[in-house]
């Protein structure tokens, strides 16, 4: 993550820096990222990059993390919206990003990321443990009726194995995105396995 001396800097100048690190990011592939590209389109020493961040990784996580707590917030958003039910919401989910509603850059940056870098695990990104955070937004939304168990571990759990299914979703759609339908498809089946169980027993009505 960023050092110190990055985030004391003047917010004109962090702004400058990040917006030539996206610009880049979103250019080639992590391989290919050049610090020396970024700190020229910033306008500032080599030096200072190492002053801010200790690598390119560094700042690559910084970038991700700033598009992690993005999603979070879209998310709380969209449970909220779902009237707490889980299971709808990663649907939404789904349907949004292949809609892109979103006047943000910072999303459509993210998406650009994840398309260039498309071996990168997504799983990855929605899974750091920050990611714990989420729970804590969202568990007043929840509707608890929709699960088996209302402790807290055990909705974590649950919202993890969600959003695991929902990556990998997502990540098919970048990768293919003409067969869009079919893997939105694949994921309600998804959710739905998780919803019931995958037993023999049948999922018994809701009320």
């Amino acid at each position: 993550m960023c050092k110190e001396t990055f985030l004391r800097l003047p917010e004109e100048k962090r702004n400058r820096f990040l917006e030539a690190a996206w610009e880049e990011f979103t250019r080639v592939k992590f391989a290919d990222v050049s610090i020396n590209q970024i700190v020229r389109r910033a306008g500032v020493p080599r030096g200072s990059f190492y002053q801010y961040f200790a690598d390119k990784e560094d700042l690559f996580t910084y970038l991700v993390s700033m598009s992690r707590e993005r999603f979070a917030q879209g998310f709380h958003a969209t449970v909220e919206e779902a009237h707490g039910d889980l299971f709808a919401a990663m649907l939404s989910c789904f349907d949004r990003f292949q809609r892109r509603e979103s006047e943000e850059p910072l999303v459509d940056r993210a998406i650009q990321l994840l398309h260039i870098n498309l071996g990168m695990d997504m799983r990855k990104m929605m899974l750091h443990p920050s990611m714990d955070t989420l729970l804590e937004r969202i568990w007043s939304q929840l509707d608890l009726k929709k699960f088996a168990r209302q402790d807290p571990d055990y909705i974590r759990q649950a919202v993890m194995l969600l959003l695991l299914v929902l990556a990998a979703a997502i990540m098919d759609s970048l990768a293919c995105p003409e067969r869009a339908d079919e893997y939105r498809k694949r994921l309600q089946e998804q959710l739905e396995m998780v919803r019931c169980g995958i037993g023999h027993r049948p999922c018994a009505a809701e009320a």
